[in-house]
């Protein structure tokens, strides 16, 4: 199957969406598809307002029409609601193509941390993106959930996966930090609720692995914090084994893939009992949910690490794949528009 995925977010973005993406992409191939990403890197771009290491494509609707004419797909997925996004949704729905889209990011949330929008307005307008979809993929129960009752409509559960052959059980001896090692991993960013982590009185080192708007701030703010910037592949894989407990703070994540990867690694999560964590953390087992962070974090340490290990071991990216493969809705052979020449 030839399968177009259109996405806002891409490298060189370090985050969930893209990760999900490019993973998933991955293992589509190697199971015999052939896919093509419309990404932001085919465009010229502008920063986003209030977050400027993420780019936007200027005005694309001519060029997503180009590359969707030319590689004439069997299905398309529209991952992101951002320019490509629209541009794709408004292509498809000229020439009678249906299409997929996935539900990543809680953005009524963190729009409103920045700007005081009404939530409602937020969700009318993503519920009439959506709403167009023959499918919207979500990645958690309770996520579904939260969107049905916000009245969208043909929802579906894609989950994640963690590559175990990068995040793995390495030897902890490489950081010589007071321990325990708290470690945090991803943007540093109002949404993630990182002051949560770094207020608290709490023996050991605060390790921040990541970069984003707040970045200096929370430096400025915090100086008993450690922060390392943004990481990737096996130094960041080395961080996370070497880390006694993943402290997530975020109540607006809708899954929360490093919690997986940590876990391969063997370390235990402390987080909110909110969404993303309910679905991805066995409490008591892999973790501990608490609406006292400290208290979680305490819980957390005494979690035996293998429990960890074998839980993210049995979520494969190969598994996520087929799921989604299974959820797209095939492009009508009768509308499908000639490939340009």
């Amino acid at each position: 199957m030839r399968i177009a995925i259109v996405t806002d977010a891409w490298h060189p973005q370090v985050n969930g969406v893209v990760n999900t993406l490019a993973q998933t992409g991955a293992e589509l191939c190697a199971l015999g598809h052939e896919v093509s990403f419309v990404t932001p890197q085919s465009f010229r771009t502008v920063p986003c307002p209030t977050y400027p290491s993420i780019r936007l494509a200027v005005l694309p609707a001519a060029g997503v029409a180009r590359m969707l004419r030319k590689f004439a797909p069997d299905a398309v997925h529209i991952a992101t609601e951002g320019p490509l996004g629209h541009a794709a949704r408004a292509f498809c729905r000229r020439h009678g193509w249906r299409f997929t889209t996935s539900f990543h990011t809680q953005f009524p949330e963190y729009l409103r941390a920045r700007v005081p929008v009404p939530l409602p307005w937020s969700y009318a307008y993503l519920r009439r993106f959506h709403g167009a979809a023959a499918v919207t993929m979500v990645a958690t129960p309770s996520m579904l959930m939260r969107l049905e009752q916000r009245r969208f409509r043909r929802l579906a559960l894609w989950s994640r996966g963690v590559d175990c052959n990068l995040f793995k059980p390495q030897p902890r001896s490489s950081i010589d930090w007071p321990r325990p090692l708290l470690l945090y991993v991803g943007r540093v960013a109002v949404e993630k609720n990182l002051e949560a982590f770094l207020q608290l009185q709490v023996a050991g080192t605060k390790v921040i692995v990541g970069d984003g708007p707040d970045s200096a701030r929370l430096r400025a703010a915090h100086p008993d914090g450690r922060f390392l910037g943004e990481k990737r592949g096996r130094a960041l894989a080395a961080i996370m084994a070497a880390a006694d407990v993943l402290v997530f703070p975020s109540r607006t994540d809708t899954f929360g893939l490093v919690m997986l990867e940590a876990m391969a690694c063997g370390v235990p999560v402390a987080a909110f009992p909110v969404t993303g964590p309910i679905d991805v953390v066995r409490d008591g087992k892999t973790g501990v949910l608490d609406e006292d962070l400290a208290t979680a974090i305490a819980g957390a340490l005494k979690i035996p690490r293998q429990n960890c290990v074998d839980y993210a071991r049995r979520r494969t990216w190969r598994a996520c794949a087929e799921r989604f493969a299974s959820l797209l809705a095939p492009v009508d052979h009768r509308k499908r528009i000639v490939p340009a020449q």
